[in-house]
């Protein structure tokens, strides 16, 4: 079975050069959960998604996966 990927934190910190580690101690959250975050083993809290969105400096709809299909 296919794993579901709901966000793209892993792909946006890439595409700054940015790490987990950085992330973790910019939101003072502890790395193993933004490496479940990053990895889409758990997904974060609203709240948490818009202090991410905050702190890489993107739109937080840019850390979603949208579910509108191409056509």
């Amino acid at each position: 079975m296919d794993k579901k990927v709901y966000n793209r934190i892993k792909a946006v910190l890439a595409e700054q050069g940015r790490t987990n580690k950085w992330l973790a101690e910019t939101l003072d959250r502890n790395i193993n959960t933004v490496s479940k975050w990053s990895t889409n083993k758990m997904q974060p809290t609203v709240e948490s998604l818009f202090e991410i969105a905050d702190a890489l400096q993107v739109d937080v709809r840019n850390l979603l996966i949208s579910t509108k299909k191409e056509s």
